[in-house]
């Protein structure tokens, strides 16, 4: 078997883009967790229950599971949950079982994400969410997506935090050769769990990416600044401009184009994680082709690291015990991130050993 990343329970996790979240059951597995979402006729505010009847387990994100109202009626044999998890009604009697109830879980909806917390409920702090304000703000138009991956989410951190390799993997459609060539700057805040990885190249290449959606000709100047809020939440602000482009006085950048890239890093179970990945801009926002140009070519990014992290997972499964993994400078910064990563878990179960007392 590869190496594991354990989890941290006690953090937030996104577990659907807010528009796959509506009046439809919708499951999702994080942390190992089977979790069904849905939305209130009331107010339309998310509800995270637990994935499974109390009675004889059966998934109650599956059909003929419905909604009744705001309470979720088992398809199997009719016990009905309200938005809280318990149960209000069994068949074929009046007294409903104490013990008959499932989880609920804390649920907070940020910049059109939907996240929610496995651990302890009592830790779950909504304002500690991770934000992304690029993703529902007005003046940005944003493309989404999410991929599941049959990988450690590790290995996600890994990619996602040395860009490097878009020079080989995606060569054609955001990787030139200087993503490769040009040295990174790593900062690091242990304390905050967030990690920067930046990379500024200047007379480079322009990737198809970006000259068939920006109009540039030649070579430009391209700046990837990376925010990796572990666990989950990661963001590379990116910026090409013509090459040699000078900002205004003012310190406005007329030529240049800003586009945020936005990935949700959430661990479903041991050996797959959900990649959901989002491209916001503010520049060409009514322009529909750009929009389909941009859903379309991402996705395909995206789908070249799917298959180069599942064949990687299942190439790890196959290793001798006690490999030797090789890490050089570009991987300073996904090596911060397993250390925090590390920390995080190490933190949540001296909590849960506290709570347990």
């Amino acid at each position: 078997m590869p190496h594991m990343t354990a989890f941290a329970r006690n953090q937030w996790y996104v577990a659907a883009h807010a528009h796959e979240v509506g009046r439809e059951l919708l499951g999702r597995t994080v942390l190992g967790e089977p979790l069904v979402l849905y939305r209130t006729e009331e107010d339309g505010s998310p509800v995270v229950l637990h994935d499974r009847c109390v009675h004889r387990r059966y998934p109650l994100s599956e059909a003929p599971t419905r909604l009744d109202g705001d309470r979720i009626v088992c398809g199997y044999h009719g016990f009905t949950y309200d938005t809280t998890g318990t149960c209000v009604y069994v068949p074929g009697q009046k007294r409903v079982p104490r013990t008959a109830r499932v989880a609920s879980y804390p649920v907070a909806e940020r910049d059109s994400l939907v996240w929610v917390w496995i651990g302890d409920p009592a830790l779950a702090d909504p304002e500690t969410v991770p934000r992304a304000r690029h993703l529902d703000a007005p003046g940005w138009v944003t493309v989404r997506g999410m991929e599941p991956v049959d990988a450690d989410y590790g290995l996600l951190v890994d990619n996602l935090l040395d860009l490097s390799h878009e020079t080989y993997l995606h060569g054609g459609y955001i990787g030139t050769p200087e993503v490769a060539e040009t040295p990174i700057t790593t900062e690091v805040d242990e304390g905050a769990g967030i990690v920067r990885v930046s990379r500024h190249m200047d007379d480079a290449e322009c990737p198809p990416f970006y000259a068939r959606s920006t109009g540039i000709t030649g070579r430009i100047d391209r700046w990837q600044d990376i925010e990796y809020h572990a666990p989950c939440l990661y963001v590379l602000h990116s910026r090409v401009a013509p090459a040699g482009a000078v900002p205004a006085p003012d310190g406005s950048d007329p030529d240049g184009f800003h586009t945020e890239i936005t990935y949700a890093i959430t661990p479903s179970a041991d050996g797959r994680v959900y990649d959901f990945w989002a491209v916001s801009r503010d520049w060409a926002t009514d322009d529909a082709e750009v929009t389909e140009f941009l859903h379309k070519n991402n996705r395909t990014v995206v789908m070249q690291d799917v298959d180069a992290l599942n064949l990687l997972q299942r190439t790890l499964g196959g290793e001798r015990t006690g490999y030797q993994e090789l890490s050089i400078n570009i991987d300073t910064g996904g090596l911060a991130a397993r250390r925090i990563l590390a920390r995080l878990v190490e933190e949540g179960d001296a909590a849960g050993r506290r709570a347990a007392r």
